[in-house]
């Protein structure tokens, strides 16, 4: 028996290309992979916002208003939209957080 390449057959030693496309339009090579990659890459290189505003009112009185706002991109991008809220907050940046410490020390 011949040696096998692990990416083009599967354990039996038929070839992945014999099996035909997985359900859902998928081929078995994990094409799903990569186009989940580039829509990936995509969405983080454009960015895509979300929005949205939750009401609850009670006999045309408003009780609650919840304002929903979600950027998804990337650091590169948010910093090109002047998105930087991340290096200023103590609890997810370490200069941040010296900041505020030495700020405290000298008040």
């Amino acid at each position: 028996m011949g040696e096998r390449d692990p990416m083009t057959t599967t354990a039996y030693g038929s070839p992945l290309a014999s099996r035909g496309p997985a359900p859902g339009g998928l081929s078995a090579r994990g094409e799903s992979g990569a186009n989940l990659a580039d829509i990936l890459e995509r969405v983080l290189d454009k960015g895509v916002v979300i929005a949205g505003d939750i009401r609850i009112n009670l006999l045309d009185i408003e009780l609650l208003t919840i304002k929903l706002r979600l950027i998804v991109a990337s650091v590169d991008k948010a910093r090109e939209m002047g998105i930087d809220w991340w290096e200023h907050d103590p609890s997810l940046s370490s200069r941040a957080r010296r900041d505020e410490l030495e700020g405290r020390e000298e008040g």
